[in-house]
């Protein structure tokens, strides 16, 4: 009679890393928890997923009104309200993201506690729903170059909205992990998240140029803010002028520490998020 043996090999877990195969094994739980996280927020709702275009637009008419018109603020060969539009609706990517991820590891308590999955799926997920909103914002974005008969390079179109796109996404994720690893542990960040989602908007050029800012230094101090990259690289096809590559730079490379920062804190604390939760 034969004996089956069976071993079984069990390895340490890269606390580090980013497993990425571990994430496509389930990667039907990142379509869950977009969903349903794109569900809860538009539930009972009676305009629904227009509220995703509502908030950018009015915040584009309030800034176009009450700032851009009586300071006379210039927009880089844009009309302000598409200068101002482009820049929000990457913001609201940022906005959303880190504020929803900071928060999706205490909202998620139970369903840690239940069940193993890889916890990064989480935070990751309520960024992806905010990309669904810049997707539904982004047709009004449309409308407005239209309706202001803006001038668009469509070669840069194909090649710079993608990337600006792909680098707010990669902004969000840093902080958004930081975020959601420290609220767990720390509940007082509920109420830092806010505040400093509201400070960053003024110190981040979406509703004016960073041209206006004649100290250098504070140039280089507005750039550590990885949205400016973001935010610039994506206005290219319709402003069509070189920004300051040292800027851009700056603000890459600062994307890319917090995107690293952020994965390695919340993986080496990862393990204790269920006895926190």
């Amino acid at each position: 009679m034969e004996s089956n043996d069976y071993f079984f090999e069990i390895k340490p877990k890269d606390r580090v890393g980013l497993n990425v195969k571990e994430l496509v094994e389930y990667r039907e739980l990142f379509y869950f928890f977009t969903w349903r996280d794109v569900k809860v927020k538009y539930k009972q709702t009676v305009l629904g997923f227009l509220w995703a275009v509502i908030q950018p637009l009015l915040l584009m008419i309030i800034f176009t009104f009450f700032f851009a018109k009586p300071m006379k603020v210039p927009s880089d060969n844009m009309e302000y309200p598409v200068f101002a539009f482009s820049g929000l609706i990457l913001w609201t990517i940022f906005s959303s993201g880190i504020t929803n991820a900071g928060n999706s590891m205490v909202s998620n308590a139970q369903i840690i506690k239940k069940i193993y999955f890889p916890r990064l799926i989480i935070p990751i997920s309520t960024i992806l729903a905010s990309v669904i909103d810049f997707a539904i914002t982004f047709g009004m974005f449309l409308v407005l170059i239209v309706l202001f008969h803006q001038p668009v390079n469509l070669t840069y179109a194909i090649v710079f909205w993608p990337m600006g796109l792909l680098i707010a996404v990669i902004a969000t994720f840093g902080p958004g992990c930081w975020l959601a690893a420290l609220n767990i542990k720390y509940r007082d960040f509920r109420y830092v998240i806010p505040f400093l989602v509201q400070s960053l908007l003024f110190l981040t050029p979406v509703i004016y140029p960073i041209s206006i800012v004649s100290d250098s230094w504070v140039k280089y101090l507005l750039a550590i803010n990885p949205m400016y990259a973001a935010i610039t690289i994506f206005r290219l096809p319709l402003s069509q002028s070189m920004p300051e590559l040292l800027l851009v730079t700056i603000s890459l490379l600062s994307g890319l520490v917090l995107f690293v920062g952020g994965l390695y804190y919340f993986r080496r604390t990862e393990m204790y998020f269920a006895d926190l939760a």
